[in-house]
């Protein structure tokens, strides 16, 4: 993508047009506050985040530590996938474990991802827009990065390691594997687990889906070229990295959340044994394609489906690893979110998910980005809570800071798009302080919701049933952007714009206050740009 393209991302339709940076960048539907010109808008609830940060002063002076931090990122789980979201047994995969941690926590409806895999791996260790650090769409075997987008991004971890926690992740990365790239390089202490998805190691070995590829020693030996790991690899932060495993047949690749668990299990006994606090984000292999069932859950979901069966298994784990933090006394310290990282890949039927909403990975609508949330912290986060108010899980970045005690680090040199929803999750009667999300699609600004509405500048249009991704194309929406109200049809098929809402042009102005951001801060390109 060239430096022209670049500059006419914040130009791409005519609604945003050039504007002075930073020109009034609310309307009269805002009541959000801008603290800094580097950071989102928030909206300030003074009596919630008193209340907030009277029950961690309480618990840090209890305990003599700040509380530990543990993400559970489930691969393209959809929606609908969860028993607690309309899905579970209803769909043929019961998910009591996350039943429960949404019942005895804070159901979020409206949590939004970005629309693929590595765009939402980099933003929630960033608290920034994929656009804006250059990792806008999954890296691909083959793919040519032209410059390490990490030399110059400061991720949660290393910050969290700055104020004294161990910091690791188990399980999927798929946000570069050169070195520099590694998450043992970019902040993490940490690291086993793989370095793609699921679908880029089993196409070395799964004949029956690519026999083209498997089955043709030469394209097989081009493919290897490229380098990608097919392998569980262990590494720590300036130390040694090794190959676990490597990937050899499809019984392999069915058992590596097995032992994901295994690790992390081990490794929470390890880490409570100590006096550090510590982050914790355990990153599923499924239910990304192609998913074969381990041994011990080969035929547990009442579908009988690989995929299925994956969801129970996914569920299973989390279970266990929950349990592990009761057994080494660390539960109560502890801020547990479980989500997905996208939207289910319809492309991959029937081994992938389901959604309510329209579209599907890939997209920006509802289908593509809207993903369950739930926070679980055990004493301190009210039981049987439930919400529609946004959460961007680009939000887990500034929130995380803060449990740490460590609001003080949010770069100030660059643009956060995260916000600190701390006092959201833990007042009882918490309100979101976010009033936006903006989603985007690799370089193009698709969409926006606010309260109930969404506006669509640009669409993803299906040309073809269940291909989400592979036979679609982006269109602009034509005489004006399409506005939905997703309370009266949450599946976005009737614009009601003009004729049933009055905040078009206001939606309007609120979408070139954000492209106004990027005068400022321009988009990084990395080589990933169409």
């Amino acid at each position: 993508m060239n430096q022209k393209k670049l500059r006419a991302l914040a130009l791409q339709t005519t609604i945003l047009a050039a504007i002075p940076a930073f020109a009034l960048a609310q309307s009269v539907l805002s009541k959000a506050e801008r603290t800094s010109e580097s950071m989102e808008p928030a909206l300030v609830h003074t009596d919630q985040s008193s209340a907030a940060q009277a029950k961690l002063d309480a618990l840090l002076a209890k305990t003599g530590k700040r509380p530990n931090i543990v993400w559970f990122v489930i691969d393209d789980m959809g929606y609908g996938d969860p028993g607690s979201f309309g899905g579970g047994a209803a769909v043929g995969a019961a998910t009591p474990n996350m039943d429960r941690l949404a019942r005895d926590g804070l159901k979020l409806t409206s949590t939004y991802s970005q629309a693929t895999c590595t765009p939402t791996r980099s933003a929630i260790l960033t608290g920034r827009l994929p656009v804006r650090t250059g990792l806008t769409r999954p890296i691909l075997a083959g793919d040519t990065i032209t410059k390490n987008p990490w030399a110059d991004e400061v991720s949660l971890p290393r910050l969290l390691g700055e104020v004294g926690y161990k910091t690791v992740l188990s399980g999927k990365w798929h946000v570069g594997e050169a070195e520099g790239m590694r998450p043992h390089d970019i902040g993490f202490d940490e690291f086993y687990g793989y370095y793609g998805a699921q679908k880029e190691i089993t196409q070395y070995i799964y004949k029956e889906r690519y026999p083209d590829l498997v089955l043709n020693p030469e394209r097989l030996a081009m493919l290897e070229k490229t380098g990608s790991s097919v392998s569980l690899v262990h590494g720590f932060k300036g130390g040694e990295t090794s190959e676990v495993q490597k990937v050899k047949s499809k019984e392999d690749m069915a058992e590596g959340d097995r032992l994901l668990k295994e690790f992390s299990v081990k490794k929470i006994k390890e880490l409570a044994a100590g006096d550090a606090p510590f982050f914790l984000e355990h990153s599923f292999m499924k239910v990304h394609a192609d998913n074969f069932a381990s041994k011990e859950f080969e035929g547990k979901s009442a579908s009988k489906f690989p995929y299925k069966d994956a969801v129970v298994e996914v569920d299973a784990y989390i279970g266990e690893i929950v349990e592990a933090l009761d057994e080494a006394g660390e539960l109560d310290n502890t801020f547990i979110f479980v989500t997905s990282d996208n939207g289910p890949q319809l492309d991959s039927w029937p081994d992938g998910g389901y959604t309510p909403f329209r579209g599907a990975k890939g997209s920006a609508w509802e289908g593509g980005v809207r993903v369950p949330g739930i926070a679980y912290w055990k004493g301190m986060i009210t039981p049987g809570r439930e919400s529609d108010d946004l959460f961007d899980l680009m939000d887990l970045f500034n929130t995380s800071l803060h449990l740490a005690g460590a609001s003080n680090k949010v770069p100030a040199d660059r643009y956060i798009d995260g916000i600190d929803q701390t006092s959201f999750l833990l007042s009882d009667d918490g309100q979101s302080n976010r009033e936006q999300v903006f989603i985007w699609n690799e370089q193009n600004l698709m969409a926006m919701r606010m309260y109930e509405y969404k506006i669509h500048l640009k669409v993803v249009q299906e040309q073809a049933q269940w291909l989400n991704i592979d036979m679609t194309t982006v269109s602009d929406v034509g005489l004006a952007p399409w506005l939905f109200n997703l309370y009266i049809d949450p599946k976005e098929q009737y614009p009601v714009g003009h004729r049933m809402n009055a905040w078009l042009a206001s939606m309007a102005a609120e979408m070139k206050g954000h492209a106004a951001t990027f005068k400022k801060y321009p988009p990084k390109n990395i080589g990933l740009g169409q």
